[in-house]
C-alpha cells in the first residue's frame, strides 16, 4: 500500500465510471471515493455503482464514502429517509434517539456499500448568524452536541459505517463560508479549549474513526497559514483530543485553499502538515495530488517515514473495519428502507412537535 494514491479521496463525474476515472483508481490505487447527489438515481443504481468502484480495489476495500448528516446535507433522497435536521432531532433531548436515527442512516447507507460518513457535525453552534453550520449542529452548547456525538457516532458504526467527526477545531463561531471564502477566527487557543473543541474530545472518546480538519485561519494556531495546511493545527488536534486515527482535509477544491494554493502545493503542504488523507470533489485534481505527492516523496521532500506512517494509518483503519469486500446482491438491498426503526423515529419527532414528551 505504498502508493501516495491511498492518501486520496476523490469524487467522480457521474452516475457511472468514466474510463479515466476508472484508470486512476485502479492505477494510482486510490484509497476512496466521495459520492454527491449527482452520482446518486437511486438505491440500486448506488449499489451497482459502488460495487463497480470495489472491483477495481488492490489488497483492502476503498472508503466509499459521503455528506449524510440529514437535514438539509444529504446526497442521497430518493429511497433514504430523510430526517430532519440534526438541531431539530436534538430538540428532543433523547440521545437515544439520536443513536436510532443514525442507526437507521448506517443502515440504508451500508446496504448500497457506503462506508464512510462524513458525519456527525460537532461544531457548536456558537454564532446565531452562521448560517454555514446553524442547524447541521446538534446545538449552541457544549453539552448538547456533546451527547449527540457521541449518540451519533454510535449509531452509524453499529451498522459498520465509519463516522467522521467535522469540522476541527469548531466552525461554529465563523459567518464566511469556506466554500467561497476563507474564514477567520479570533478565538483563543484557552477559549477553544474550553468550548469549540470539547466534543471533538468526546468524539475520539467514543472511538470515532475520522476527524476532519476545517479550512479556517486561525491566528491563536497560526498566523500564517490556514488550519488545512499548519502544522501547528494538526499537532493541535493530536494534542488535545488524543486522537489517534485518520484526520482527512475538507474538500482541497474549496475556494478557502483553492484561492490561496494549487493543487499540487496544497496536496503537498496538507500532508507534510499532518493530514493523513486528502479529499477532492474531481477526479482530476485528484490525479494532480497524487502526481504532486509522487514528486515529494522522490525528491524526498515529504520524508518516507512520515508517508508510511500515514498509509499504516490507512492500512490499519481498513483491516480493523472492513472484511473482504463481496459485490451487493441488488435485489436484497430493498429490506434496508422503509424500516420500522426509521418510521418509530420520524412518528416520535412527529410526537415531539406535537407537544408530547420523550422518553
Amino acid at each position: 500500500m505504498e502508493n501516495p494514491g491511498n492518501l486520496i479521496i476523490t469524487g467522480i463525474k457521474g452516475t457511472s465510471l468514466l474510463p479515466e476515472e476508472k484508470e486512476l483508481i485502479k492505477e494510482e490505487k486510490i484509497g476512496g471515493v466521495i459520492l454527491f447527489a449527482h452520482n446518486f438515481e437511486d438505491p440500486a443504481q448506488l449499489a451497482e455503482l459502488v460495487n463497480s468502484i470495489q472491483s477495481l480495489r488492490d489488497e483492502w476495500p476503498l472508503f466509499i464514502s459521503v455528506d449524510h448528516e440529514g437535514g438539509r446535507v444529504q446526497r442521497f433522497k430518493k429511497g433514504f429517509t430523510q430526517f430532519p435536521s440534526m438541531y431539530e432531532i436534538a430538540k428532543m433531548d433523547s440521545p437515544k434517539m439520536t443513536f436510532e436515527a443514525h442507526s437507521v442512516m448506517g443502515k440504508e447507507l451500508a446496504a448500497c456499500g457506503i462506508n464512510l460518513s462524513y458525519s456527525p457535525v460537532c461544531d457548536i453552534w456558537t454564532n446565531p448568524e452562521n448560517k454555514v453550520i446553524g442547524d447541521r449542529s446538534f446545538g449552541h452548547d457544549i453539552e448538547t452536541v456533546e451527547k449527540h456525538v457521541s449518540a451519533a457516532i454510535r449509531g452509524l458504526q453499529t451498522h459498520g459505517v465509519l463516522s467522521c467527526a467535522k469540522h476541527f477545531p469548531g466552525h461554529g463561531n465563523t459567518l464566511k463560508d469556506s466554500h467561497y471564502d476563507l474564514p477567520f477566527i479570533k478565538e483563543s487557543l484557552e477559549e477553544l479549549r474550553a468550548r469549540e473543541i470539547q466534543p471533538f474530545i468526546r468524539a475520539s472518546k467514543s472511538r470515532v474513526e475520522f476527524m476532519m480538519m476545517a479550512h479556517l485561519m486561525i491566528d491563536a494556531l497560526d498566523t500564517k497559514l490556514p488550519t488545512t495546511v499548519s502544522s501547528k493545527a494538526y499537532q493541535f488536534l493530536r494534542e488535545e483530543t488524543k486522537f489517534t486515527k485518520i484526520v482527512i482535509t475538507d474538500d482541497m477544491e474549496m475556494k478557502a485553499i483553492a484561492d490561496r494554493f494549487s493543487i499540487e502545493e496544497a496536496a503537498f503542504m496538507a500532508i507534510d502538515a499532518g493530514a493523513d488523507i486528502v479529499l477532492y470533489r474531481f477526479a482530476e485534481d485528484a490525479a494532480k495530488a497524487v502526481a504532486s505527492l509522487r514528486e515529494a516523496l522522490k525528491t524526498k521532500k515529504l520524508k518516507k517515514e512520515k508517508f508510511l506512517d500515514k498509509i499504516a494509518r490507512v492500512e490499519s483503519c481498513k483491516q480493523e473495519n472492513f472484511k473482504e469486500y463481496k459485490p451487493i446482491y441488488v435485489p436484497k438491498i430493498t429490506s434496508a428502507f422503509n424500516s420500522q426503526e426509521a418510521k418509530k423515529v420520524l412518528e416520535t419527532y412527529q410526537a415531539f412537535l406535537n407537544g408530547k414528551s420523550v422518553s
